[in-house]
């Protein structure tokens, strides 16, 4: 499935010395085009490890992206592997997701959902801010673009996804030669009420990080993700504090089954306790 956007004009102030950048202008336009464009695109599915970090537990899955949804495979827990009882859990929950597809169907109806809402935050980016250019700067894969960004006064957000932008400032770091982004930081400067004030809200100083890199053939992934916000959720205020690391990134083929990327996972498993045992006996 192919969408075509046509992205307002993006809003960036003027850079040092108080000269427009022309160049950095289309640079930040086109960024984050090629964001909105790669959010849709459905034929180049990865399966990647998953390593996510709470105050509570850290857990480490194995995901395939297939036609019908993600597939997760849990490894280990707390960095350990799993424990015989853990296992056998985990082959049951698997045992039960192959016997009924509407589990499955249900899975991706939430990610479809996720991802409409993500949508609705990315393809808001280029109006939502007022960009300045900061510089250049150098990270691990390479030089970047370095822009900061603000609330755009004349921005006015049409659906509770958008309506934290008005009250987040941050920075936004763009790879010049691919025009991808690679680093996004966001801070909440004030609270914000969402279900009319009553059910929600999301308290100031909250912030996110969000860090891509190429992962294959002109295929960016995010590889690393942080939060930590404080947020009223019906009448209860809860801190939520994560930290999600994905690695060992691999093309799969289009089309496939979650069927079958669960029997994959499964071979997986049967040849890595083979070679545990061939390497036991020598």
């Amino acid at each position: 499935m192919s969408l075509i956007l046509v992205l307002p004009m993006v809003a960036v102030s003027a850079g040092q010395g108080g000269v427009m950048r022309t160049d950095s202008y289309a640079l930040v336009q086109s960024a984050l085009a090629n964001e909105t464009r790669a959010a849709t695109d459905t034929q180049h599915p990865m399966r990647y490890r998953l390593r996510k970090t709470s105050p509570r537990l850290t857990s480490t899955k194995e995901i395939f992206e297939t036609r019908d949804g993600a597939v997760a495979r849990l490894v280990a827990i707390n960095d350990s592997p799993l424990t015989p009882a853990d296992e056998q859990k985990e082959q049951a929950r698997l045992d039960l997701l192959l016997g009924d597809p509407g589990r499955q169907r249900h899975r991706k109806q939430t990610e479809e959902e996720d991802t409409a809402r993500a949508m609705k935050v990315l393809r808001a980016l280029p109006f939502a801010f007022l960009y300045q250019y900061k510089g250049p700067g150098e990270t691990p894969s390479g030089k970047v673009e370095k822009f900061t960004f603000r609330p755009n006064p004349k921005f006015n957000p049409v659906d509770l996804e958008t309506q934290a932008l008005t009250h987040m400032t941050g920075e936004i770091w763009i790879d010049p030669s691919e025009q991808r982004v690679v680093h996004l930081e966001g801070h909440l400067t004030h609270d914000v009420d969402f279900g009319w004030g009553i059910l929600g809200r999301l308290y100031k100083g909250g912030w996110i990080v969000i860090e891509q890199a190429p992962v294959s053939k002109n295929q960016w992934r995010i590889v690393h993700f942080q939060m930590s916000i404080s947020a009223r959720v019906l009448f209860k205020t809860k801190l939520f504090e994560t930290t999600e690391d994905e690695s060992r990134y691999a093309p799969v083929p289009v089309g496939l089954k979650y069927q079958q990327a669960i029997r994959m996972l499964r071979a997986e498993d049967a040849n890595a306790s083979k070679a545990v045992e061939a390497s036991a006996k020598r």
